[in-house]
């Protein structure tokens, strides 16, 4: 086990607690900015599967999908 993998992995945990309110609140980020946020940190989880970095990867896609659950919630808000 490499400890970046730790590193990674702790970083994107912090992300995802920090992001579970802003899922349940009402007002959300801009579309384009969730919809780049988890395009990037999908790529991200890629390059770190491809590394091997399991642990990574797995708190990675998570929190790409966090913002593309928020991407999502900010496209129904729009289309009301």
């Amino acid at each position: 086990m490499q400890w970046q993998d730790w590193v990674f992995s702790i970083g994107n945990w912090i992300f995802i607690f920090a992001l579970i309110p802003r899922i349940r609140r009402k007002d959300k980020p801009q579309l384009s900015t969730s919809v780049i946020t988890g395009t990037v940190l999908a790529v991200f989880a890629v390059t770190f599967l491809t590394l091997e970095l399991w642990i990574s990867t797995f708190s990675t896609v998570l929190a790409s999908g966090c913002w593309f659950i928020l991407a999502y919630q900010k496209y129904r808000q729009n289309k009301k």
